[in-house]
């Protein structure tokens, strides 16, 4: 054995758990965190998947399950996409290349998948309130265990997080708060010095001395106690930027540098052993750390699909066919260009959502509130009180977290907030926890509200035009994931009558009646039916609501059978359907009738096509509806 390499055989293959870290001297460690740094950049680069975030807590990650007794004591990533190297570690190394995949990992924490993973998270800012509950209800059973929520700089932004300091605060609870601080600059490393005081109060002789002022400072005066406690609040706050969290009861430590394994083991074995109450460590790191091209990169290859190891290239096929990100981005410039009320909303996502788009243009009306969506759309519903027309870019499964903002701030005093709701249906690899799956059901509930769906790319033109251009209430449109069907797109979007929905194709037998993205496979089962003797019109609604009653009621008078597609929960579009048909007495004159939806189930990851093939939303899974609901038939039975 070489004094050059003490460990000819690398470390991270003797690592079969946590509880082998716990076995290592502080400087096998450091070999451990190299080496799991080389892992992660190798899988991810075979699986594609968020890879910054993951570089930036390679030490972190080693040092928490190395102090630690997890899976005993609880380690909650807050997000759950830096949980790569985690995962790795706690006995998942040999499937690390099945992340994301149909069967394989999620790219998140997950309860499901291990005893390591104590709280599933894909959503931000959960840490700390779940972190707090696990708490409490260890003190309930009579048990000593550490609780460690990890939240980044971006999570903390949002108000959840800030509650459950609050309340954690308040209850002294001992629970150990790791700020993961890659951007913002509450307080920036001062070096050695730093580093130093860091270890210095997070110590036990430091917080004994402290204990011990704050008992002779009760015994003061009051205006001596006060004047002590300002005097020792405003040095700790100096020395360190703590105050702020101080002031929500917690124990501030920090900040540290987030790589350096000689600081960050002693100072996590100290809080370790801390009796005292909440207590938050601010560590500094850095996204995409140890690997050149994610450095480098403006985004630190915060989310990549597979790529070259040595160059950092990504593999992405090219395509001429824009995504409806982009031409949503595009579309509002243009209706801006035209309109200088029109402002862009965004919770986060600039890129995500295509504000950035907006944002090259007009930065001066563009607003990135950070993780905070409830806040999002109280700001915007602010705005059009004001005559202003905000356009609310988020997710559909983010704008969840904003539901009483929309119902309570927006619908209920009828605002004209715009939201463009990217991300509407199955996501594929981020699997169920990003899937837009409910916006058409907890929407189209809400009096007074409109809510479209485009069919294809040229259509999300229209209806970004039409809600520019809509002015008596809150108006949304949702659209997919992806690249659009390949239509021609028009120079600039037309403003669509509100409430009308349009036939692509006449037939006399079955009605189609599609809501946003399955209307391509509806004109393909409509071909294939038509070649098998079914007579088939196809029908795109345009607008969940207000429902176009009459066309619905000449379709249903017409057709022998009725089916609705959606790429959507039940309880959205096809449950309009069926309700205003149940009034208007058309079902009483034995009509078939069918809702097709996204199946009464989470769907974890898989591929997008996979998915709408699962939910039996493609083109054969309509056909098949449509054979089972004339099954009855004598049509059926002749070309059976």
């Amino acid at each position: 054995m070489s004094q050059d390499n003490p460990h000819p055989t690398p470390l991270l293959d003797t690592i079969q758990s946590p509880a082998d870290l716990r076995n290592l001297s502080d400087e096998d460690l450091r070999q451990v965190a190299d080496e799991l740094r080389s892992e992660t950049i190798d899988a991810v680069s075979f699986t594609g998947g968020h890879l910054g975030a993951g570089l930036g807590v390679v030490e972190l990650t080693v040092a928490l399950h190395a102090v630690f007794d997890t899976p005993e004591d609880r380690v909650l990533w807050d997000v759950g996409h830096q949980c790569y190297p985690h995962k790795i570690l706690t006995g998942r190394r040999d499937r690390i290349r099945t992340l994301r995949k149909e069967g394989g990992l999620s790219g998140f924490t997950k309860r499901a998948e291990s005893i390591y993973d104590p709280f599933g998270a894909a959503h931000s800012s959960t840490s700390i309130s779940a972190g707090l509950g696990m708490v409490e209800a260890s003190r309930l059973d009579g048990k000593q265990r550490n609780v460690v929520s990890v939240i980044g700089d971006g999570a903390i932004t949002a108000g959840m997080a800030y509650e459950a300091m609050n309340n954690a605060g308040g209850m002294d609870a001992r629970q150990i708060v790791i700020l993961n601080d890659n951007d913002m600059s509450i307080a920036p490393p001062t070096g050695a010095m730093s580093h130093y005081l860091a270890r210095l109060v997070s110590g036990k002789t430091y917080r004994s001395l402290r204990e011990t002022a704050k008992q002779i400072n009760a015994k003061l005066p009051k205006v001596f106690a006060e004047t002590a406690r300002k005097t020792e609040e405003y040095a700790r706050g100096f020395l360190s930027g703590g105050t702020m969290f101080e002031e929500l009861g917690f124990y501030y430590v920090g900040p540290i540098d987030g790589h350096d394994l000689s600081v960050l083991l002693p100072v996590l074995r100290n809080v370790r052993n801390s009796p005292h109450g909440p207590i938050l460590i601010h560590i500094v790191t850095e996204k995409g750390k140890g690997y050149e091209p994610a450095e480098q990169a403006a985004d630190k290859l915060h989310a990549v699909s597979t790529f070259n190891v040595v160059t950092g290239k990504q593999n992405k096929s090219a395509s001429n066919i824009p995504s409806y990100t982009k031409v949503f981005g595009q579309s509002l410039v243009q209706e801006a260009q035209e309109d200088e009320h029109i402002v862009g909303i965004t919770a986060a996502m600039p890129s995500g959502t295509g504000i950035d788009l907006f944002q090259n243009v007009f930065p001066q009306r563009t607003y990135d509130v950070g993780i905070a969506e409830q806040h999002a759309v109280t700001f915007a519903a602010g705005m059009a009180t004001e005559g202003y027309k905000p356009f609310c870019a988020i997710y559909s499964t983010f704008l969840q977290r904003a539901y009483d903002q929309v119902v309570h701030d927006v619908s209920i005093q009828n605002l004209p907030v715009r939201f463009a709701i990217d991300r509407a249906g199955f996501v594929g690899a981020d699997g169920a926890t990003h899937c837009g799956a409910f916006d058409l059901a907890y929407l189209t509930c809400l009096p007074g509200f409109v809510v479209m769906a485009p069919g294809d790319e040229a259509e999300l033109k229209h209806m970004v035009a039409t809600a520019a251009a809509y002015d008596q209430g809150p108006i949304a449109f949702r659209y997919p994931r992806g690249e659009g069907v390949g239509v021609e797109l028009p120079e600039r979007g037309e403003v669509l009558e509100i409430g009308k929905g349009r036939i692509l194709r006449e037939g006399t037998k079955v009605a189609l009646v599609s809501i946003g993205s399955r209307l391509a496979d509806c004109l393909a089962a409509a071909d294939e039916l038509e070649g098998m003797g079914l007579s088939t019109t196809v029908a795109d609604a345009r607008f969940a609501k207000p429902l176009d009653t009459a066309l619905i009621e000449r379709l249903a008078a017409e057709h022998e059978a009725l089916i609705t597609v959606e790429e959507g929960s039940s309880g959205g579009f096809g449950a309009m359907v069926l309700t205003h048909l149940a009034k208007a007495g058309s079902l009483d004159r034995g009509l078939k009738i069918r809702s097709m939806t996204m199946p009464d189930a989470y769907i974890d990851q898989m591929s997008p096509d996979r998915m709408i093939e699962t939910a039996g939303l493609d083109q054969a899974g309509i056909v098949a509806m449509v054979k089972s609901t004339l099954e009855t038939s004598d049509t059926v039975r002749a070309i059976a």
